[in-house]
């Protein structure tokens, strides 16, 4: 008789291990939804609680006064309902720290007042004081699983609670088992037949409600795994849209670099072309006055044909930075780069009455490409010539230094205008970002920035000392 009870007690407790074991394994699985701690707990306790008390039935000697593992195993049991009761709570409301202090408080209250049971008490008096507590606890766990799945229907938390009401039924019935019973039980072998069909018929429920709660949980991890493929397939849609919205820009930053490139031809080539038309002009003068002298047609067709170089020149140069290719280097000297831009501006300086100061110490040769160089200096000259044409100082004065730095050579111009206005600076060399000038068009300081970069230089803005404006260009050395 003892052995056959405790085998269903171990029988049971291997079934719960099982499914301990089955939802850990899982539980790896599947890291982004921990099971809830009070469940898990509470089927470990439960566990262990089985064990002791089925090694208890096999060393029993009398019901009257059993051994003391009898107590610890119904310890076990109830701190293993008390943690289900509290991931019930937990389905309603956070636990606070009140409601876990009380609970513990009872746990410490427990222990002693059935020890004091077992010894000063009998059989039926620990089976009634169990089966009240188990009463108390199954009718408030059926109350607040209908509330929770009266927000949240679930199939599992429904299983839950009609195996939670099936356990309450089995908890009268050993009460009223122990009510009719006429005489007093003091071995294994007086407990009538139906008390222990009811009793073992409570642990297996209880286990049912342990695969029940597992249920839950996988429940919630099904229901967090169709939210988050809803979500990536959502996710997935926006990429699609963002990499069309990105391919449309493309298309359309394509559109503009082709406007770009047309429209920074047509300011660049404006320079050549305004000489070729005055030579042209004079050319025009002179042969309809019949005074054009062999030597000044000579210098107009030289310019000419200078001024028709440097536009082939621009074309290349242009064509060349919008398609990232070689900038076709060579060794040049800064200070014959700067006097031989200055000779293309003389006329231009000369006109506007501005003094131009130089101060070239700069000694050390740069690896640059001739013509994208001299296109950044005389867009900067000129940029400083239509500056200074605008200011009313009488002195107008534009200076141009070198100097050797660091790895390379610094060149500043400056002129001692109006300057810069300080909400134009923040976007200064942005493409078609707009100019302070009327003519401008915000292509000649990008494509001069963009120059520079080009070559592993840099160019920036500062206002000059005093007033004014001055463009710093560094250039690497050869070495």
């Amino acid at each position: 008789m003892k052995l056959l009870i405790a085998l269903y007690f171990f029988i049971l407790a291997t079934i719960q291990l099982g499914l301990l074991l089955g939802l850990y394994h899982y539980h790896r699985s599947q890291g982004e939804l921990r099971p809830n701690q009070y469940w898990m707990s509470s089927l470990i306790v439960n566990i262990l609680a089985l064990l002791v008390f089925g090694g208890g039935i096999l060393v029993i000697q009398g019901l009257q006064k059993p051994e003391f593992n009898f107590t610890v195993a119904n310890s076990l049991f109830y701190i293993a309902a008390v943690f289900q009761l509290l991931f019930c709570k937990s389905l309603i409301s956070p636990i606070s720290k009140r409601f876990k202090y009380g609970f513990a408080l009872s746990v410490i209250i427990f222990v002693p007042t059935f020890e004091f049971l077992r010894i000063y008490g009998n059989y039926e008096i620990r089976t009634t004081f169990m089966c009240v507590i188990s009463l108390i606890f199954f009718s408030w766990q059926i109350g607040m699983l209908r509330r929770k799945r009266s927000s949240e229907p679930s199939q599992q938390l429904m299983y839950l609670q009609y195996a939670t009401a099936v356990e309450l039924f089995f908890a009268l019935g050993r009460l009223g088992v122990l009510a009719s019973n006429g005489f007093t039980i003091s071995q294994v072998e007086q407990i009538p037949q139906l008390l222990i069909l009811l009793t073992i018929g409570q642990l297996v429920i209880n286990t049912l409600s342990y695969i029940a709660l597992g249920g839950y949980w996988a429940e919630r991890v099904a229901l967090a795994n169709a939210k988050s493929k809803s979500e990536n397939e959502e996710i997935k849609a926006l990429l699609s849209e963002r990499e069309s919205l990105i391919s449309g820009l493309l298309k359309a930053n394509k559109t503009v670099a082709t406007g770009a490139l047309s429209a920074s031809i047509a300011h660049e080539l404006n320079q050549p072309l305004g000489a070729s038309f005055l030579n042209i002009q004079f050319l025009q003068k002179k042969l309809a006055e019949g005074s054009l002298s062999v030597e000044q047609s000579q210098e107009v067709l030289s310019a000419l044909l200078s001024d028709n170089q440097r536009a082939a020149n621009i074309i290349r140069s242009l064509r060349s930075i919008f398609s990232d290719g070689k900038i076709g280097a060579e060794q040049v000297e800064l200070g014959e780069l700067i006097e031989s831009v200055l000779k293309i501006t003389k006329p231009e300086i000369q006109s506007k009455n501005i003094q131009v100061v130089l101060s070239l110490s700069s000694s050390v040769l740069v690896n640059v490409n001739r013509t994208e160089i001299q296109q950044v200096l005389l867009n900067l000259i000129n940029n400083a010539i239509q500056a200074l044409a605008e200011s009313p100082s009488t002195a107008k004065t534009l200076k141009i230094e070198s100097h050797d730095v660091v790895e390379g050579v610094e060149m500043l111009i400056t002129d001692n205008g109006l300057g810069i206005p300080v909400e134009t600076q923040s976007h200064l060399f942005e493409l078609l970002a707009g100019s302070n000038k009327k003519s401008g068009m915000g292509l000649g300081l990008w494509l001069c920035q963009h120059i520079i970069a080009r070559h592993g230089g840099s160019i920036r803005y500062e206002d000059a000392p005093g007033s004014g404006a001055q463009f710093a260009i560094f250039l690497p050395s050869i070495h």
